[in-house]
């Protein structure tokens, strides 16, 4: 395994737009004969999923107030807070058809690696959550494209958890399906977990601790690198510009629509909007934290000028490979949100 310093002229990367760049350059255009690791810091922002709705996922004049990204990425699931006290982390490798929404398999060295350092209680739990005492300190979520992977997630180390119950807005639904009452219950930070010599330990020092556990190697030197080139920067910066430092694909518009309907599956949120003119449907948006493959925009296209009717959302639905896109639900399960 090979792993990326996000450091540009020997200055380390804290901008959340050109950090998700970064990782979504080494999922394209990079490959290297094993997997890569990469790890990086955020400043204060809001990493939202690929089809969540961001006005509806986060408190926008507390953002904005406060200068907090809103980067979208390209992976499904739900928005995190991120911030100088959280370390995220991300593997790319080849899709060997068997391991998306194998969560396990990608979080299984982080959770060793924090066993080391007195984290024994940390286990994965759910779709995608890493847990201690029933408190979640780690989302992940997984994107696949062109035979390639990333699985990713975040870590909160010592993170201002008031400023994650302040930035966002989940929806009720989704917090009762956990049994919990709000966010500043149901999220906490590993650092006090941690054996008394780390104590000390900034969010740097460790992140360094679980790359010398995960590479298995006394000294960071010592672990397997491929170093970014000027070429590289070259496409990252056209990427930060193209996608996370562009408001179009961040925020986006949000037409209104006259039929609104959502609910919680175990796949995750799906929430379906709609512009209903004669009985036909005229535009739709799909959002939520599911995990799919596909781009949603292609289900969205295919519902598009279908009659508002079961029988003809049915039918059109069952030419579609809904696991592909949204997971395991069925059709019926989705014609009955839609409809």
């Amino acid at each position: 395994m090979y792993y990326v310093k996000n450091e540009r002229n020997g200055k380390e990367i804290f901008d959340p737009r050109v950090n998700l760049a970064i990782e979504y350059y080494l999922l394209n255009e990079v490959q290297l004969d094993e997997s890569i690791l990469l790890f990086y810091i955020n400043q204060p922002s809001i990493i939202i999923g690929r089809n969540q709705n961001a006005y509806e996922e986060i408190n926008r004049d507390y953002v904005e107030e406060n200068g907090i990204y809103v980067v979208r990425r390209f992976s499904g699931g739900g928005a995190v807070y991120h911030d100088y006290g959280n370390l995220s982390f991300c593997f790319i490798t080849k899709d060997d058809g068997n391991s998306f929404r194998n969560f396990s398999k990608f979080t299984e060295p982080v959770i060793q690696a924090l066993h080391k350092i007195g984290v024994e209680g940390a286990e994965l739990k759910g779709r995608n959550d890493l847990l201690i005492n029933g408190q979640k300190f780690s989302g992940n979520a997984m994107y696949a494209k062109n035979g390639r992977m990333t699985a990713h997630g975040t870590i909160m180390f010592d993170s201002e958890i008031n400023e994650v119950v302040k930035a966002l807005k989940p929806k009720k639904e989704k917090l009762e399906s956990k049994g919990i009452k709000s966010i500043r219950s149901r999220v906490t930070n590993i650092k006090p977990y941690m054996s008394d010599e780390y104590q000390n330990m900034n969010t740097k020092q460790f992140r360094e601790r679980l790359l010398l556990s995960i590479f298995d190697v006394d000294i960071a030197e010592e672990a397997k690198q491929y170093v970014l080139t000027d070429e590289d920067w070259k496409k990252i910066d056209e990427y930060t510009q193209n996608y996370f430092g562009n408001w179009e694909w961040n925020y986006g518009k949000s037409p209104k629509f006259d039929v609104e309907r959502g609910q919680r599956f175990p796949i995750g949120t799906i929430d379906v909007k709609m512009d209903v003119n004669n009985g036909v449907i005229q535009d739709i948006r799909i959002y939520g934290d599911f995990f799919g493959m596909g781009e949603i925009a292609d289900v969205e296209a295919r519902l598009k000028g279908t009659k508002y009717e079961a029988a003809a959302i049915k039918d059109v639905m069952s030419q579609i490979d809904i696991k592909k896109y949204f997971g395991d639900i069925s059709v019926d399960d989705l014609v009955k949100l839609i409809y």
